[in-house]
């Protein structure tokens, strides 16, 4: 075989390589790309917990600001109106939805005072951090698959979130779904403002029950209650 022949014989072959992979890959990314089978599982996960336990690490940031604030802490979830995130960092602050009421607590930011806000009866999931993303996705949301990705050592498939409805105080969310139980284990939300909330959730428990505690809030003495 001459020079020539062999360097046409290398290209002729690098060509039907490339041709073979190529009618491959769209196939796969076809099925890579379908988002819905990862949410539908996931709302069915969620469909089965009554209560639901987690750490959590929060980043904020904020365009305006620059520097990221992360705090940490513990949260609780009781189907299908309570829901509530006590901090260890800043200590002391606590979000408390009751079922009636959205109680936001944060004498680290705001001493001296409450924000209390009464959860709509219908047409909401109410202030609950997973439910309001997994809760009917299908109808709610339009979807797209980003990748596959590991957290934790577990196994995730990543989805973005657009809501369909533009009275979301969010313009859009990607969620972190673990393959192995369908449970949510990382939300990254664009909010309206431009603020970006990234939250991850570390050693979940769930339907092992929740302190009944932890879903009241009776204001502090001295502290002022703002209705909004």
């Amino acid at each position: 075989m001459t020079v020539g022949t062999t360097e046409r014989w290398k290209a002729g072959t690098t060509a039907a390589v490339a041709a073979a992979l190529l009618s491959i890959v769209p196939s796969l990314q076809l099925t890579a790309q379908d988002p819905w089978p990862v949410l539908d599982r996931a709302s069915q996960t969620y469909q089965t917990i009554s209560t639901l336990s987690a750490d959590f690490v929060q980043v904020i940031v904020n365009p305006l600001i620059g520097s990221p604030d992360t705090t940490r802490g513990k949260l609780y979830q009781m189907r299908p109106s309570r829901f509530a995130m006590r901090f260890t960092a800043p200590k002391g602050d606590r979000i408390v939805a009751d079922g009636r009421y959205l109680w936001l607590y944060t004498p680290s930011t705001a001493p001296g005072q409450v924000i209390r806000s009464r959860i709509p009866a219908v047409g909401t999931t109410g202030p609950n951090l997973i439910g309001q993303f997994v809760e009917r996705p299908r109808e709610r949301y339009s979807a797209r698959y980003v990748y596959a990705d590991s957290l934790g050592g577990a196994m995730v498939d990543v989805v973005a979130l657009t809501p369909k409805q533009q009275d979301q105080p969010y313009s859009g969310a990607v969620i972190w779904v673990d393959r192995n139980d369908g449970l949510v284990r990382r939300i990254d939300i664009t909010e309206a403002s431009g603020q970006q909330r990234t939250v991850i959730l570390g050693n979940l428990k769930v339907n092992r029950g929740a302190p009944g505690r932890e879903f009241t809030f009776s204001p502090p003495a001295g502290v002022r209650v703002v209705d909004q």
